[in-house]
């Protein structure tokens, strides 16, 4: 008798328990949290110092607190974005890249023109940063409609062009002839800045527009037509097929939409906090804010609430760093683990070990 006949098999429920939904995320934050302290006592780092430092220390302060929330503004944006391409079984995993390509569009008119000034730029900049996130993340919609093209592998690698594509601008055509060979743009000038929410921090109107817009994704995915044709397509291709739902039309703007949002979250950030062009503009706002998604459900108000909390670790990550010696990737790790512990419970919340002798009594 084969070992495998011993072995439990995942059973799906018939119905998965909203109250089990509800608890999946704190409960799977809960064992990511345990799991990092015994990782950094293996470390011979103080755990106390760690879960102060990356926990608390965020909300301790105002000044802390508002860098997580300037932090929260991209990743809701994007995560809301990539969130209704996911529940549509399209798997955009580019954001990064798109995000990329909104830096660089937005830039273009502060860079092109210099001079300029009036209230129409920052806008401009957004929008035009937007359009660049969606025609970038077209391409990898195109290879997927025509050519059936796999769109996690082409989206991924059309993050990597993005970025060489940025490091030729900053290192000619757009590097700035002032800035001591760094691989910068020159800075952007006061009206292509968007506008402060609170004075003395860096939170910006970007914030609000990421609220309103997690508003609007909840009205176009609960309340919607297409999103419902979305949410069937995902669920159930076929029925979705029969029912006259264009699979293409589907991946088209789920892709489109993921990638506005990524654009418009690129373009806030050098119009934003950064105030030009860098080559670090890209952070992994794109990755992590798949973490975001699914920590949130995929829901458009779970993922406001995911959002603010993986801006908090991703803060007080950095103040760890520093105040507890912790290595960069031992916040990389947490993240990682959070999704980790999140799909786990999300699977069992949606099945049931069922053990072979169980089945066998049930059937006798």
């Amino acid at each position: 008798m084969s070992m495998t006949h011993f072995l439990p098999n995942l059973v799906r429920r018939e119905r998965a328990s909203r109250k089990a939904m509800l608890l999946a995320p704190p409960l799977a934050l809960a064992a990511a949290i345990l799991l990092n302290l015994a990782l950094y006592v293996l470390m011979g780092r103080d755990p106390a110092a760690v879960v102060h430092a990356m926990l608390l220390e965020p909300f301790l302060s105002w000044s802390s607190f508002s860098e997580v929330l300037l932090k929260t503004g991209p990743l809701l944006l994007i995560a809301q974005g990539l969130a209704i391409g996911f529940r549509a079984k399209v798997f955009n995993i580019g954001a990064e890249g798109q995000f990329i390509l909104g830096a660089i569009f937005a830039s273009a008119i502060p860079i092109w023109f210099p001079q300029a000034t009036g209230g129409w730029i920052w806008p401009s900049m957004l929008l035009l940063g937007a359009i660049g996130g969606a025609l970038w993340a077209g391409i990898t919609a195109f290879w997927r409609v025509r050519l059936n093209a796999n769109e996690i592998l082409v989206s991924l690698m059309l993050s990597l062009v993005a970025a060489q594509l940025l490091y030729y601008l900053l290192l000619g055509p757009w590097k700035d002839p002032n800035g001591f060979n760094f691989p910068q743009s020159v800075m952007f000038q006061y009206d292509a800045m968007v506008p402060t929410l609170f004075a003395g921090t860096r939170v910006n109107v970007s914030l609000l527009i990421a609220i309103v817009l997690s508003l609007a994704a909840w009205v176009f995915m609960q309340k919607s037509f297409m999103g419902y044709k979305l949410q069937v397509g995902g669920l159930a291709p076929r029925a979705a097929g029969y029912a006259g739902f264009s699979e293409g039309r589907a991946i088209w703007l789920s892709l489109l939409i993921g990638g506005f949002a990524a654009g418009l979250a690129g373009a806030a950030e050098v119009a934003g906090p950064l105030g030009q062009l860098q080559r670090s503009i890209s952070t992994g706002y794109g990755y992590s804010a798949i973490i975001v998604a699914y920590l949130g459900g995929l829901h458009p108000i779970g993922i406001v609430v995911s959002a603010l909390v993986m801006a908090a670790i991703s803060i007080g990550g950095d103040n760890a760093m520093v105040s507890a010696n912790l290595p960069i990737a031992a916040v990389r790790v947490f993240q990682g683990s959070l999704l980790l512990a999140y799909l786990v419970a999300v699977a069992f919340v949606r099945y049931r070990l069922e053990w072979p002798h169980t089945t066998a009594r049930s059937q006798s």
